[in-house]
């Protein structure tokens, strides 16, 4: 058991990390009016200006109570870590700079970097927590020798040089053109990005996402195990690195990366039983359950284009689905919209109220979904299935009045069918922000942004 002063201490902190700041619109938020028809505000929809900047503040009794714990500059600390990854992350993908400016890997690594801030603060808690438990005479040092999210280590090297480390590949790429006494030829530079990848560095792509490693690019290029999107990811740095373009794009439920040619036959023409588009895109291609099967020269110029934000939507998506079916785990065939539909198939009042019940969940693994989602609405903000999404999460996690503002604005955008299953739900989880709201009264000590 935790000695009391100890558990303060602990939430304290905790609380003090909890300031992800849902991607909105200029600040104003649509929520629950409860007019006499129902209806719902649609205000904050009409709006699609660019986010205010930020500025993070603490709440008196979060000030207080923080005031008091050894571990404040810690949560301070890993605060204004997670806020300029964030910020950075948006800085990169922002719309008012253009698509091809993007750095796919650098965008994916701040990514990386806030959540790893994230469970290593969490880390920290639980090993401190531990030592309190013991009743250990002295405390470890969590000193850092780091002071920006660049140099924040992840996997034993930080930003900058997992940076390096694609320029290194790019590398011995030119190497191995260099021993064949090669040129320029297309087919020959893939075959060398091939060689290196697959072979020499032995990536290998994970034909089911379980694994969170799988998902960070830092991990992938550490380990060489990878989902499909990233080794993509990987493969297009590379290729960018050797002035070689490399497109892309979503073909059911694969992506698919090809180099711009004005011969796309060469792609396709098997080789000691493999095409150049097959080693490069792995089995999915020769899979017959697959719409990737059925892509050949004539049907690759006329696929749509992925864009640089594409790409990193599909990578936070994967994320985001990886960490809910981390998070519902022990709560098997739980979807993130199951409420709805319990809501909308109540006959009675004591049915209603019982489909209000949250289930417990792994709050790291939710909160990491979480995040994931809030850098895709950044992309995509007028993505009501999205913003559903994430509204149900933040429902899941018990951020009852925020999952009522994006579930209201999900309704602005949502079709009408589906706003008349949202409306029955907002409601019983409007009821439920204010009942929650008088059984805990002055308990609210959270950073908040302004």
């Amino acid at each position: 058991m935790l000695v009391g002063g100890a558990v303060k201490e602990l939430s304290a902190a905790m609380a003090s990390l909890n300031v992800y700041s849902r991607c909105g619109f200029d600040g104003r938020v649509g929520c629950w009016i409860g007019n006499e028809k129902g209806r719902w505000n649609k205000l904050a929809a009409a709006s699609t200006m660019a986010p205010k900047k930020r500025r993070l503040s603490i709440s008196p009794l979060a000030s207080s109570a923080l005031a008091e714990t050894p571990y404040t500059s810690r949560a301070e600390f890993y605060h204004e870590v997670l806020n300029d990854a964030r910020e950075k992350f948006t800085q990169e993908i922002s719309f008012q700079s253009k698509d091809k400016d993007i750095s796919l890997a650098k965008a994916l690594l701040y990514v990386a970097s806030e959540d790893e801030a994230f469970m290593a603060f969490n880390r920290e808690m639980d090993a401190h927590s531990l030592q309190i438990e013991r009743r250990s005479a002295s405390l470890a040092s969590h000193a850092t020798d780091w002071t920006c999210v660049e140099a924040m280590p992840l996997a034993g090297k930080n930003m900058n040089e997992w940076m390096v480390e694609l320029d290194v590949i790019a590398r011995e790429v030119e190497a191995e053109l260099v021993s064949r006494e090669i040129g320029c030829d297309l087919v020959e530079v893939l075959d060398a990005v091939n060689m290196v990848l697959f072979k020499s560095r032995g990536f290998k792509r994970s034909p089911v996402l379980v694994d969170s490693k799988c998902a960070y690019l830092h991990s992938v290029l550490s380990s060489g195990y990878c989902s499909a999107i990233l080794l993509s990811v990987i493969y297009i740095e590379v290729c960018r690195r050797l002035n070689l373009t490399i497109v892309g794009s979503r073909v059911g439920e694969d992506f698919l990366i090809w180099p711009q040619t004005g011969n796309p036959e060469e792609l396709f023409k098997v080789i000691s039983g493999h095409s150049l588009f097959g080693i490069v895109n792995g089995k999915c291609v020769d899979d017959p359950r697959a719409k990737a099967s059925d892509i050949n020269s004539n049907s690759l110029p006329g696929l749509e284009l992925a864009t640089n934000r594409d790409i990193i939507g599909i990578a936070l998506a994967n994320l985001m689905r990886l960490h809910w079916k981390r998070a519902s785990r022990a709560n098997h065939g739980l979807m993130l919209t199951s409420p709805l539909r319990s809501v909308d198939h109540a006959d009675d009042k004591s049915s209603k109220t019982s489909c209000l019940n949250v289930p417990l969940l792994r709050p790291q693994d939710l909160r990491l979904a979480i995040m994931a989602s809030e850098r895709l609405l950044i992309l995509q903000p007028h993505n009501w299935a999205l913003r559903r999404d994430h509204g149900m999460m933040l429902y899941y996690s018990r951020e009852y009045e925020e999952a009522v503002q994006e579930l209201s604005i999900c309704m602005a955008f949502a079709p009408e069918e589906e706003a008349e299953v949202l409306e029955p739900f907002v409601e019983k989880l409007h009821l439920l922000r204010v009942e929650s709201s008088w059984k805990s009264p002055g308990k609210k000590g959270h950073l908040t942004v302004s």
